[in-house]
């Protein structure tokens, strides 16, 4: 299809020339406009007959399909009909999502889409996106060659299925994230959706009730791992870098042994991020940015606590303690106001087999000295850590639901007026705390947000509207500033320039404004955060668009916008 369809821009008027017709054009999701189709486009693409007769609107037909949606039994159902509608017709999809967006992004993005990973098997009735297995590792470039859109490419999520939100390995499941990981790219971030290939890297899977389902739809076997799984990502970067230059690589949900380690093997050698490091470490950073303006105490003072040591929660210390460095401290000052915790308890340079991004926050015995504990136990957990550091901050990114105890709420909100309290932890049945309980145990003193989404709540006759930290909001904006100007990689600097746009966005001294915006303020979000992001690469030199080349006009003209053009047919 992509081949011989093209979309122009001519004075600012924009068609499309294919050389599709009949019922051809209509099974091509990216070029199906269904009964939007004119008479005119009728008769010169062989559709009349195959369509009703009357000629709908995108409006119209937009009304129809939320309809619809609302029709739907459950959530998942109601995820199912979002991508049934995605694989039919995209231009209609991103329309109705825009329309919906704070309604529907919770749908087909978390948390119901973990629902759906878990699913994907047995829900799996269509062929999307590329699945690269280990047993075809010899051919990997020949498969990214065979894309039929492999010219267009901008954008791919790549993901191996093995750290799924806070449901774990999920192998080939994980391309329900990666698909849906490209939907926001694209309905928040203004991306191309026919400039975006979502990518599954097939290694196996240790999940034990997928290698038993006879319906699993993933190569059966034991995960590769070592020189094999290294080997296998190193041959898939080479192989990607060369078919799709100038493109944006997008890791997501990889086990915790190996996302940091994939992230700085090639993070400057091609324009990369990792969605669970450096996109929730921005948001989150952000949000504590947001939240400092509202506790009046100054970035360096505070005294943070992060449960939950994996690539999400040492990302977000790396930041904050990038951050704290930007304010005046060093390194080492920086790193020693935050105190990790893990499964074993409080990083500690006695910590069981600590892994290598771990070590810049272990703590020595000299750290404990002093220190009161309320159980006899080699585990330093939670509640010692909150009774002897004494947090200004505590963020979670544990996935243990209700870690943030009562008892853990009030000591910390005895000892700070306004405890920023944070659990990131998705879906909603791992949320390390309800923000209700929040304000109620800290009488309204709380600032909150949350990973997953909560509706407003009352508290002294307030409605408390709860920033949702979703690293939707950082993502499509870092996106598009990084395509729009043919970023070479993306810099500390220019994430950092992201976290800081997004903080100013939502800056409010009012306890009652939630720290982060609202997800429907997408479109204005994404240009605030893409032209920080584009002027720190132009600033550090790693633009490869012209200098006199105005930023505004190269983010304007990537955008795409969910809009039936008028279609000609192609002269081949």
């Amino acid at each position: 299809m992509f081949a011989h369809s093209l979309w122009h821009n001519i004075n600012n008027k924009r068609y499309v020339t294919t050389n599709l017709s009949g019922a051809a054009l209509l099974a091509d999701a990216m070029l199906n406009k269904g009964c939007a189709f004119s008479h005119l486009e009728r008769d010169r693409f062989g559709l009349t007959g195959l369509l009703p007769e009357h000629v709908e609107s995108l409006a119209e037909q937009t009304a129809r399909m939320y309809q619809q949606f609302g029709n739907q039994s459950s959530d998942l159902a109601k995820n199912r009909y979002l991508q049934s509608l995605h694989d039919s017709n995209k231009t209609l999809f991103y329309h109705l999502l825009s329309k919906h967006l704070a309604e529907m992004l919770p749908i087909m993005y978390t948390p119901t889409v973990g629902d759906a990973v878990e699913n994907f098997s047995l829900h799996y009735n269509k062929p999307y996106g590329l699945y690269l297995s280990y047993p075809q590792r010899r051919h990997i470039k020949t498969l990214l060659a065979n894309v039929s859109h492999t010219k267009s490419v901008a954008l791919s999520v790549v993901t191996d299925g093995e750290g799924v939100m806070g449901i774990g390995d999920q192998g080939v499941g994980g391309m329900d994230i990666a698909i849906a990981k490209l939907m926001v790219y694209t309905a928040c971030g203004g991306i191309p959706p026919y400039k975006t290939l979502p990518i599954f890297l097939d290694v196996g899977t240790n999940n034990e009730s997928l290698l038993n389902n006879p319906m699993y739809l993933g190569w059966r076997h034991e995960r590769v791992c070592g020189s094999a799984y290294d080997d296998f990502i190193a041959d898939f970067v080479a192989a990607y870098q060369e078919i799709f230059a100038n493109s944006l690589l997008h890791w997501e949900d990889l086990g915790r042994n190996n996302a940091n380690r994939i992230l700085q093997n090639y993070r400057t050698q091609l324009c990369t991020i990792n969605g669970d490091i450096q996109a929730t470490g921005v948001v989150a950073l952000a949000a504590v940015l947001s939240a400092i303006k509202k506790s009046n105490i100054p970035l360096a003072e505070h005294r943070i606590i992060i449960f939950g040591a994996g690539s999400a929660g040492v990302g977000i210390a790396n930041y904050l303690s990038d951050a704290m460095v930007a304010h005046g401290l060093t390194m080492d000052q920086a790193r020693h106001k935050l105190w990790l915790i893990d499964k074993h308890g409080l990083l500690t340079t006695a910590y069981p087999c600590p892994l290598d991004f771990h070590r810049d926050y272990l703590r020595s015995p000299a750290d404990l000295a002093g220190w009161c504990y309320k159980n006899d136990s080699n585990i330093v957990g939670l509640y010692d850590v909150v009774a002897n550091v004494k947090p200004t901050i505590l963020i979670g990114c544990s996935t243990v639901h209700g870690a943030f105890s009562e008892a853990i709420v009030r000591l910390m909100a005895d000892n700070t007026i306004h405890p920023i309290i944070m659990p990131l932890s998705n879906p909603l049945s791992k949320s390390e705390a309800q923000p209700q309980d929040l304000l109620n145990w800290t009488q309204g003193r709380a600032i909150v947000a949350t990973g997953s989404p909560y509706k407003a709540v009352h508290y002294n006759n307030q409605l408390r509207t709860v920033a949702q930290c979703n690293n939707a909001l950082s993502f499509p904006g870092i996106g598009l500033g990084a395509l729009a100007v043919q970023a070479k990689y993306l810099s500390d600097g220019m994430l950092s320039a992201a976290a800081h746009a997004l903080a100013d966005y939502a800056s409010s001294n009012d306890l009652t404004v939630p720290v982060l915006p609202n997800i429907a303020t997408s479109k204005k979000l994404r240009y605030n955060l893409a032209l920080a992001v584009a002027q720190q690469a132009r600033h550090e030199g790693l633009a490869g668009i012209a200098d006199n080349l105005p930023i505004d006009s190269a983010i304007n003209d990537f955008v795409w916008e969910p809009e039936y053009y008028p279609y000609n047919p192609a002269i081949l």
